[in-house]
């Protein structure tokens, strides 16, 4: 396993983190994934614990620029498990998480890229046989073995809850944001590449992958079985005060503007 953020003393809580490939919503660049970067937040707040990062993944230097987005946060090392493409990581990041043995395992509850099903971490419970919790937004304290967490709940609600440890516990956008990342200590930090072997994700190989198509959008849907209401409906002026009166125009200017609403409705592509 990787060296620790923060060194303590011994006896101290192990947290390991797990950590992915994130990608900008708006430019699709990559960079540190947002919830994987809460977990390392929530786990650099953890007083006295050693705090190290795991990812599991293809060695490219544009992963690896991506990575040090979590370096950046005052970690010291991560360690990159090398996997070929289209491989099943879980048997990979069990092994390590064995021989690492930390007490708890945090991460983010969804990836931004790749399959971004959010079943790893059920899976790797269910490697290693240890309990699960979801939607952490606080560890309150640890002590004989037993952790204090919060769980986000609907609403903005909290459970508090105990966990016997070790235990995986997803982090999601209900945590506290992570702290900006420093250029100087991400050029700075290292990377411990580690060897393991890769296990073709068979199910993943058959799948076949292409780009989302944006849909059009569904029109509002009047349910009433007069035909006066439907009509009053209808011709009632749109609630976002984007509706444009037509006076005195041609049939074709008539005609652009109403293809114009439909293209911006989507319902024309």
């Amino acid at each position: 396993m990787p060296h620790n953020a923060k060194s303590t003393a011994s006896g101290g809580l192990n947290v390991a983190v797990l950590v992915s490939i994130g990608r900008h919503p708006l430019t699709a660049r990559t960079r540190r994934a947002d919830q994987d970067a809460r977990a390392v937040e929530m786990a650099l707040t953890l007083e006295g614990a050693s705090v190290s990062l795991l990812h599991a993944g293809q060695k490219e230097r544009e992963h690896e620029e991506a990575i040090r987005g979590y370096l950046g946060m005052g970690i010291d090392t991560v360690s990159l498990i090398q996997q070929q493409p289209q491989a099943d990581v879980v048997p990979a990041l069990a092994n390590a998480l064995r021989t690492g043995a930390p007490q708890l395992v945090l991460t983010g509850t969804r990836a931004e890229t790749g399959e971004a099903s959010g079943v790893l971490p059920y899976l790797l419970a269910e490697a290693l046989g240890w309990p699960i919790i979801t939607g952490l937004a606080a560890v309150e304290k640890v002590e004989q073995g037993m952790a204090t967490v919060l769980q986000a709940l609907p609403r903005g609600k909290r459970r508090r809850l105990r966990i016997r440890l070790p235990a995986i516990a997803t982090v999601d956008s209900s945590a506290p944001a992570a702290r900006q990342s420093a250029f100087g200590p991400a050029k700075r930090g290292a990377f411990e590449h580690l060897d393991a072997t890769s296990e073709i994700d068979e199910a993943l190989a058959a799948w076949q992958v292409q780009p989302a198509r944006k849909r059009p959008k569904r029109l509002k849907i009047v349910k009433s079985s007069s035909a006066r209401d439907r009509f009053k409906a209808a011709a009632a002026k749109a609630d976002g005060g984007r509706g444009q009166t037509l006076s005195d125009v041609t049939p074709e200017q008539g005609a652009e503007a109403i293809f114009k609403l439909l293209k911006e409705e989507g319902v024309l592509r």
